[in-house]
């Protein structure tokens, strides 16, 4: 029988099953989650430090019933069609696999949810990181992939993001290349490994100490977003890497705008943004 547990504070999960589970050890908490058996809102869990908000579900199944290996709870579908899908992921999901984790990620849960028994092809034709949220293409054949990919350059993407701070002017421009360093975290400036990137945002909403922005990108390079806002001196809220820790890290693709691969006619995915960008907005972080 599963234990299910509502988030009642924003933290880690693992101080989350702590808390409301007492009697049971750390080690054995950890256990659970490299088994398979825990879940979050449905999806199971990434880490045993990943974030989760409050009203969050998390349920924790036992030995016999890890849902590693198969095709558990539904990803919530987007937009599909005999080319293309697009999935909302979930904060905590991998895009595609690593040398780490193969199976629970978002490309194979996929796999399994589309394919229902039957050996299902998907090629990935970008990626979010594993903290980020929202709409995330798949294609499902290879050419629609390359032809996707070779458009790119047209294609809008655009994600909500949730700041320290209030940033002036309260729209503009980041012109700046990016490089990484050998601890693979990304830096802002001139380097000779360095890369052109541009993004550009516009404040959508003032909190009492953050901001709303919506933010679009006409590079996309690695942590592009985080790197940028960082060094403009406002950082994204539940940014433990590059500057301001919280439940989550409150960055979101809210929507991709592209011309079909087959027929060139534009296609816009949306995914809602999480009502805890809203309550960032009133809390502070």
């Amino acid at each position: 029988m599963a234990d299910r547990l509502v988030v009642a504070a924003a933290g880690r999960l693992v101080d989350v099953l702590a808390a409301g589970l007492p009697t049971w050890s750390r080690n054995t908490l950890r256990q659970r989650l490299q088994l398979g058996c825990i879940d979050v809102n449905g999806v199971p869990a990434a880490r045993h430090d990943q974030s989760v908000a409050v009203g969050d579900v998390v349920t924790i199944r036992g030995k016999g019933e890890a849902t590693r290996g198969t095709s558990g709870p539904a990803l919530p579908i987007l937009f599909e069609d005999e080319d293309l899908v697009a999935i909302d992921k979930p904060c905590g999901l991998l895009s595609v696999a690593s040398d780490d984790e193969r199976q629970r990620t978002a490309m194979a849960m996929l796999q399994k949810q589309l394919g229902r028994g039957r050996d299902l092809d998907l090629w990935p034709v970008h990626r979010i990181d594993r903290e980020t949220s929202g709409v995330l293409l798949f294609a499902k054949q290879r050419d629609v992939k390359e032809s996707v990919q070779a458009a790119w350059a047209d294609a809008e993407k655009a994600y909500a993001v949730v700041v320290a701070g209030h940033p002036e002017p309260a729209q503009g421009e980041i012109d700046r290349p990016l490089w990484e360093d050998k601890n693979l975290r990304v830096r802002v400036g001139d380097h000779a490994d360095a890369k052109a990137a541009r993004t550009r945002y516009r404040t959508v909403e003032r909190g009492v100490q953050t901001s709303l922005l919506e933010v679009l990108l006409d590079t996309g390079r690695k942590h592009q977003i985080r790197a940028h806002l960082a060094w403009l001196g406002h950082p994204v809220v539940g940014d433990d890497r590059y500057g301001v820790r919280g439940p989550r890290l409150l960055l979101h693709a809210q929507r991709l705008s592209l011309p079909h691969p087959r027929d060139r006619r534009a296609i816009v995915i949306e995914a809602a943004v999480p009502p805890e960008f809203a309550a960032a907005l009133v809390r502070g972080r």
